[in-house]
């Protein structure tokens, strides 16, 4: 690994901890203007500063995140499905190297969809960008997406998903926090964040999530919903931060957020 790749990589998985927060930010390019994220630069503005990097396509970058903000980005360069048509699996590159570069990026993020009769154009895809990657010196992150069939999130399939990743070259992968999720982590043998799905109920819920992820091999998670769409996304973020970063438990991760939420802690 040269020294772009090196320093690279180090803006997005912290090299003091070993750990990585990366905040999602590009749901709009299959769904639209998502709840919260509607108008993007008032979401990303109050969280920037607690994300290590921020996941998002370059049209929100470009219009909506300041140049001199020194935010860290991971580039979504895959798409050109939404939610409404046939096949949201059906993804293609969406955005060139030369354009990543341009942008400054810390990586670039593509997803991948095991076992669809799209499998092998992802895959190639992915294959693609690695090889332009460790040309440029660009991290890639490979996301293991399930499209429409939610259910496929379990440790088999996750597993599979994530080391084919692997095997084809990604730096990092993203995928779901699943049972056994060990299985999926050790088989990997680059680190992996988990997303954050779906809304989850409770605060609790998402700092139980984070935390077993982590106790059992990831390295962070690039989240998204369960962060802006909450009631309050900056005392979520930090909360989050606090797991990762600084070891808090789900209960001290809590009594965080709730400290924050009341204005009690900075």
């Amino acid at each position: 690994m040269d020294w772009g790749m090196k320093n690279r990589m180090s803006r997005i998985i912290q090299p003091d901890t070993g750990r990585a927060v990366m905040l999602a930010l590009d749901h709009g390019y299959f769904l639209g203007p998502t709840h919260k994220l509607e108008v993007p630069k008032e979401t990303i503005d109050p969280l920037l500063p607690y994300a290590d990097t921020i996941m998002l396509t370059r049209g929100v970058l470009r219009n909506c995140v300041d140049p001199g903000s020194g935010a860290n980005v991971v580039l979504r360069v895959s798409g050109g499905t939404s939610i409404v048509g046939p096949h949201l699996e059906n993804e293609g590159i969406t955005t060139s190297f030369e354009e990543a570069i341009k942008l400054n990026v810390a990586g670039v993020g593509i997803s991948v969809f095991v076992g669809t009769e799209y499998e092998r154009q992802t895959l190639l895809g992915l294959s693609e960008l690695v090889n332009q990657g460790e040309k440029y010196g660009i991290p890639v992150l490979g996301i293991t997406a399930v499209g429409k069939e939610l259910e496929k999130r379990d440790d088999r399939y996750l597993a599979l998903s994530c080391r084919i990743c692997a095997e084809l070259g990604a730096h990092i992968v993203k995928t779901y926090y699943c049972e056994n999720f060990e299985k999926v982590t050790t088989s990997c043998p680059v680190p992996i964040v988990i997303a954050g799905g779906p809304k989850l109920e409770t605060e609790l819920d998402v700092f139980n999530m984070t935390y077993d992820a982590i106790e059992q091999g990831a390295v962070g998670v690039d989240m998204g919903r369960n962060i802006w769409q909450h009631e309050y996304p900056v005392a979520m973020i930090k909360a989050i931060r606090g797991i990762v970063h600084e070891n808090l438990k789900p209960k001290e991760a809590n009594e965080l957020y709730n400290e924050i939420k009341q204005g009690k802690a900075a």
